[in-house]
């Protein structure tokens, strides 16, 4: 759109929502922001979604859409970023759904800023009535940061101390980028990373950021997690997938050099690692138990588990992380076992499982 280049392009990656992708659409259609561009990236569905789109398209000037053959959600979001109109980019997944006054809010305090980055918040929304409703943001303290400010977090700013300390949010969904940032650090996202993928683009692009702003206790995005999201299913490449997300955080940060972060990754990698171990024995139990302590026993064994179990530095972990540590350390992968089967479940079904990595 010629005419939005001081506004906002809103970038859906769609790909087999059918129904779904009319609550998305209209909550887009229905926010109170000027100069909105909508980007409806259809990633080769093959459910109808791609009609639905262009039907909006027909009826709606804010609306554009762009097919292409299917090529995973980081391809799909970095095809609309190519064709976005707008001086600032957001991205709303097309399951997903949010607050009519998101994007009014963020413009508004992203020019009135001059800033690269705005942040706010997300919430888990359930299918599932009995499951509550959970809200989670960044880990920021302050409203504003300049240059100097985010410098000074980035001793903390993949791991704080604590399992899964991130202080930057990783989600794309709910940050407003400078167009130009984006287009800068999508050299960085690569397609095949399926696990933690946003973190690709946040933490380049926060480190090329001169200013952030965050809107605190503003909640506008709607992440939805249905039943099949709960039950999920055994995924037996997650391991390999943490691997290929931290490698992709150590060539980031190597490359740009503002600053070693690579025991942070370090940190970040042996938290994904606790998950990959509680996918293998909360997801793969009917496997049986031999065979699925056998696959802890190699994600442990490896050496850069050893490494990660032998020198992290979180030090602010709680008593229960500390002791399955020292099990997956010592060997005790029967005890992993059963202390996931009966503890960990519980988890899933009070939502706190499902924080975006």
């Amino acid at each position: 759109m010629e005419n939005n280049k001081n506004g906002i392009t809103v970038v859906v990656p769609v790909y087999n929502v059918k129904p779904y992708l009319e609550r998305c659409v209209d909550s887009l259609l229905a926010q109170t922001a000027k100069n909105l561009e909508i980007i409806l990236v259809d990633d080769g569905s093959t459910d109808g979604s791609g009609d639905i789109c262009d039907r909006y398209a027909g009826r709606e000037g804010r609306i554009r859409v762009h097919h292409k053959e299917n090529g995973g959600l980081t391809s799909a979001w970095k095809a609309g970023v190519e064709l976005a109109g707008g001086a600032y980019v957001g991205f709303v997944d097309s399951d997903d759904w949010v607050d009519p006054d998101m994007y009014e809010r963020m413009g508004e305090l992203a020019r009135r800023e001059d800033a690269d980055l705005v942040v706010c918040g997300l919430v888990f929304d359930f299918e599932d009535p009995k499951i509550p409703r959970r809200e989670e943001i960044s880990n920021f303290k302050r409203e504003v940061y300049d240059r100097k400010a985010l410098e000074e977090l980035f001793p903390v700013l993949i791991n704080d101390g604590y399992f899964f300390g991130r202080t930057l949010q990783p989600a794309r969904v709910t940050k407003l980028f400078r167009r130009e940032l984006l287009l800068d650090n999508m050299k960085y996202c690569q397609n095949e990373v399926a696990l933690g993928e946003d973190m690709q683009i946040t933490f380049p692009v926060l480190l090329d950021t001169r200013k952030l702003c965050v809107i605190p206790g503003f909640y506008p995005y709607h992440y939805w997690i249905n039943a099949k999201s709960i039950t999920g299913k055994y995924d037996g490449a997650y391991m390999e997938k943490v691997r290929l997300l931290s490698g992709r955080l150590d060539a980031i940060s190597r490359e740009k050099g503002v600053y070693d972060f690579g025991p942070q990754i370090r940190n970040d990698f042996l938290s994904m690692t606790v998950l990959a171990v509680k996918n293998e024995i909360y997801r793969n139990y009917r496997a049986g138990r031999k065979a699925v302590t056998a696959n802890v026993a190699a994600v442990c064994e490896s050496p850069d588990v050893r490494e990660a179990l032998e020198h992290h530095t979180m030090d602010k972990l709680s008593f229960s992380i500390r002791i399955y540590l020292w099990l997956m350390r010592k060997g005790h992968y029967n005890l992993c076992y059963w202390l996931v089967l009966v503890f960990f479940k519980v988890n899933y079904y009070l939502g706190r499982e499902y924080k975006r990595q």
